[in-house]
């Protein structure tokens, strides 16, 4: 009687076994690959021309504009990082867009129908990176007057 040794089979490489074991995480660590870039850029480019139709390129008195675009690596889910300028209250901004949300996805449906297989899932977030910058600029001229008030 043949005796049947089990042997773990894995589909991983060794150096993504490690990369794992590593406790990295894709999304973070991993470059966007070629065709991400490409549906990120299209996605960016209709999205900005929807917004302009559909009137939410200007809320409350301010802008929103699309700072960026981040796809998942299987093309199901897009985060939109909205920056808001000069809009009062950004988190209600924030909920008018989500409130149109099937409105959106349905122009942009209408738009990258031949371009893409299915539509990903739409989520939008607050690019808070302006914010930093004037944050960090503003820290950075505290540090230069008090280098100044030092040396005198």
């Amino acid at each position: 009687m043949l005796l049947l040794q089990s042997r773990k089979v894995t589909n991983f490489t060794p150096s993504a076994v490690a990369f794992i074991q590593a406790g990295c995480k894709n999304d973070i660590n991993m470059e966007e690959g070629k065709r991400q870039k490409q549906i990120a850029g299209l996605l960016n480019e209709e999205m900005n021309r929807i917004f302009q139709h559909l009137g939410l390129s200007m809320i409350d008195g301010g802008m929103v504009s699309i700072s960026s675009v981040k796809v998942t690596p299987d093309l199901l889910e897009a985060r939109f990082y909205l920056s808001f300028f000069q809009v009062k209250d950004v988190q209600a901004a924030l909920k008018k867009i989500e409130d149109r949300h099937h409105e959106i996805k349905k122009e942009l449906a209408a738009k990258v129908r031949h371009q893409l297989r299915s539509i990903p899932v739409l989520k939008f977030f607050q690019d808070d990176t302006l914010d930093q910058v004037f944050k960090m600029e503003e820290l950075f001229k505290k540090i230069e007057e008090e280098k100044k008030d030092k040396s005198e």
